[in-house]
């Protein structure tokens, strides 16, 4: 049996949505079409992918595996169309993915000097699709922060840096030099709380079950918009919290933070020397520990 890839995107849909209507408002078809499909699909398979009653659409345990599996399936199918129309160009191409604060072009100079005829592109990420980047074509490397999801991935280390909070200027903290993770336990986090541990392990609203809803925050110019009002602090690595100052936020050292580490990652399967030698690139010039760098202000 082969599977079709287009009933594979509509079962992602619905699964991501649990929601017939939604996912065929978010497809661009009728939803009697969808459900056809997804019949079809589960008569391929063998198997019932969701669960349809009074209480809504869910996953089945089938429909859970089919979810893990299918997506990173879908997204290797777009890097292959994206890396077969990139080599119809003539041109070698080599797109790098980078986190904000992170500079690449010491990386980039040395690799176009030893690669003049590469044309070399950049792509900005952000928390939520620095991975998903390479795993369906975006890019070819990544500079990355981890944590991530490592599965299918080569991660070769860089190098270290410390994390600050960020918190606004008329803050009762604001005018220490530093902070520890016990000052924070008062505080709401605009962040996922998986994304900063040590604060998790002390925080109040956590303990007593009053953490308000956090809607998705993409871009870190939203988290400084959200500290300046008021609303919550924010974790950033230093070179980010150096890259966006602003006179109406201030970071902060914690002394009980661990560092943030950058990688790159590269899609494990990828046997294209120009990631190799761009690795090579990084790790000369951007593997080096940072000791000269400070918040702003400290």
């Amino acid at each position: 049996m082969d599977l079709d890839l287009r009933k594979l995107r509509y079962f992602v849909a619905v699964a991501e949505e649990l929601h017939f209507g939604r996912a065929a408002e978010r497809l661009h078809i009728a939803q009697p079409v969808l459900s056809r499909q997804i019949r079809s699909l589960e008569d391929e398979l063998g198997a019932e992918v969701f669960d349809r009653d009074r209480r809504g659409t869910l996953l089945t345990p089938a429909g859970q595996q089919l979810l893990e599996d299918a997506v990173p399936l879908l997204a290797s199918a777009e890097a292959l169309l994206r890396r077969v129309r990139a080599a119809t160009q003539g041109t070698p191409t080599l797109t790098i993915g980078f986190m904000p604060g992170i500079t690449v072009t010491p990386a980039m100079a040395v690799f176009t000097a030893r690669h003049p005829s590469v044309n070399v592109r950049l792509l900005r990420t952000s928390w939520d699709d620095q991975v998903e980047v390479l795993l369906d074509g975006r890019a070819d490397v990544g500079v990355v922060r981890l944590p991530i999801d490592q599965r299918g991935l080569q991660v070769r280390p860089l190098f270290q840096e410390p994390r600050v909070v960020v918190l606004p200027v008329g803050h009762h903290l604001a005018k220490r030099q530093s902070v520890t993770v016990g000052d924070l336990a008062s505080e709401h986090l605009l962040q996922d709380p998986d994304a900063v541990p040590e604060w998790r392990d002390v925080a109040l609203e956590l303990r007593d079950k009053r953490r308000p809803e956090v809607p998705p925050i993409h871009q870190v110019e939203e988290k400084l918009e959200l500290v300046a009002s008021g609303a919550g602090i924010c974790v950033l690595p230093l070179s980010t919290a150096n890259f966006y100052t602003r006179p109406d936020v201030i970071p902060l050292p914690v002394e009980d933070f661990g560092p943030n580490e950058v990688a790159l990652a590269w899609v494990a399967s990828r046997r294209s020397p120009l990631i190799h030698d761009f690795a090579e690139a990084a790790v000369e010039t951007l593997g080096r520990p940072r000791t000269d760098e400070h918040p702003p202000g400290h």
